[in-house]
């Protein structure tokens, strides 16, 4: 950037007065409130979007860009993979210490950018909703599902717009069900456990009950569901917190639950009739479909309790990016999230339509492919997401290898105790880092 230009940028920050927040570079960017947002885009303008999509999520999502810059002939999308999730969190982390290095756009979960959002080096993108040229108008006008947008928050600030999304529910074995007399797919945490145990009994053993695919959601939407929301400030070896470990190591020492050990999904064990149902991401119906074939008829409810975690990541913008560039994103964004891009987007991934008009809408409903849209609706009424604070990605991943710790010492049916106080240790720790 020329010397001159930055001084008009400074004006401008100053006429609006907005101060500009220093990167850790020492170079100062100006924040989405402090510079005008172009109407149109009228030079060449390219747009860098760092991703991790594979397969047909990233044919799909080629295709939906192709589409926008037909529409948007003077916008270039620089798409970017960088591998799997972990790599692209690295990637960012790595890049954060060189702003002007960093993409215009990217994929992430929150919390990876906590530190980003401290540094004031991602974009309020409050103003682009609101702005009518290359927003919405409001957030309302964007029909996103409220629930989805407020979890592409961090610190209450509009930094995120909701993508790639799944939610939790409930895969049973339909077909199984009817052969053991179960006239009612559960809803409750009792019900999941009482046609776990009755299916494991009935068929003499040889089939579990039921199973959770992610620990870590596991735990952290029991405990929601006892009323604790995820943060510092939970006691991993209290009372409420053991009735959460407890109620699936039980299941685990009697033999009518289990975890998904070292096959990672229960997909696989449940498509092979080892379980009768389970909990996992609605994204993986696709992988449930292809493995039961026509063995069985499966079908799918929502996640028993009153809540279910929403997942996935989020589209972010960084604030080096010139005006021109964060106007394109930002329209290239409002294309990705449209009802009809969403429609395209989920009928092709499996992941949910996150524009509320798409889950409605008779077109996507209509898709007979999977059971998960007819069902959309009611499995969404009372989503959760990880609340966004320093250190709460670490503590929630660290939940996962905790539990499988303790899990593995109740399926041998060992005392669980010192391992819920390792894993106490082990958590507390992850929040001070």
């Amino acid at each position: 950037m020329k010397f001159s230009k930055k001084l008009a940028m400074a004006a401008v920050a100053a006429l609006a007065l907005v101060g500009t927040a220093a990167c850790s570079n020492g170079n100062k960017n100006s924040s989405s409130s402090s510079e005008k947002i172009p109407s149109k885009i009228t030079k060449k303008t390219t747009v860098v979007f760092w991703n991790s999509m594979t397969g047909v999520q990233q044919t799909t999502l080629k295709q939906l860009t192709k589409d926008f810059e037909k529409k948007n002939p003077k916008i270039t999308i620089k798409l970017e993979n960088q591998g799997a999730y972990n790599d692209l969190q690295a990637k960012i982390n790595s890049t954060l210490q060189s702003p002007n290095n960093l993409p215009t756009i990217t994929q992430a979960y929150p919390g990876w950018l906590w530190n980003a959002a401290q540094n004031k080096m991602l974009v309020d993108l409050t103003p682009y909703i609101n702005n009518k040229n290359v927003g919405w108008g409001s957030a309302k006008a964007s029909d996103i599902t409220p629930d989805l947008l407020d979890g592409a928050k961090i610190k209450g600030t509009q930094y995120g717009i909701p993508f790639n999304k799944s939610i939790e529910t409930l895969t049973y074995n339909k077909t199984m069900f009817e052969k053991y007399g179960i006239k009612k797919v559960p809803s409750t945490w009792e019900e999941f456990k009482d046609v776990a145990e009755t299916i494991y009994k009935k068929s003499n053993h040889k089939v579990v009950g039921a199973g959770f695919d992610s620990l870590s959601n596991y735990y952290t939407i029991g405990m929601k569901d006892e009323g604790v929301n995820f943060s510092d400030k939970i006691n991993f070896s209290g009372a409420t917190s053991k009735k959460v470990i407890n109620y699936y190591a039980d299941g685990i020492k009697k033999g009518y639950f289990r975890t998904a050990g070292s096959e990672h999904y229960l997909s696989g064990p449940f498509a092979n009739q080892k379980v009768a149902m389970f909990v996992g991401t609605s994204a993986g119906e696709g992988f449930v479909k292809q493995g039961v074939g026509n063995k069985f008829t499966y079908d799918v409810a929502p996640r028993p309790g009153k809540y279910t975690l929403q997942q996935g990541t989020d589209i972010y913008m960084f604030n080096h990016a010139s005006a021109e560039q964060k106007a394109a994103a930002f329209k290239y964004i409002k294309f990705l999230v449209s009802q009809s891009s969403q429609l395209k987007w989920a009928n092709a991934t499996g992941y949910i339509p996150v524009n509320e008009k798409t889950i409605k809408s008779k077109a996507y409903k209509a898709n007979k492919s999977i059971k998960l849209p007819a069902k959309l609706q009611d499995a969404m009424k009372h989503l959760y997401s990880v609340p966004v604070a320093k250190n709460s990605n670490a503590a929630y991943q660290q939940l996962d290898s905790i539990q499988q710790n303790i899990y593995a010492a109740a399926e041998k049916g060992q005392n669980i105790n010192s391992q819920i106080e390792a894993g106490k240790q082990k958590f507390d720790a992850a929040w001070k880092q």
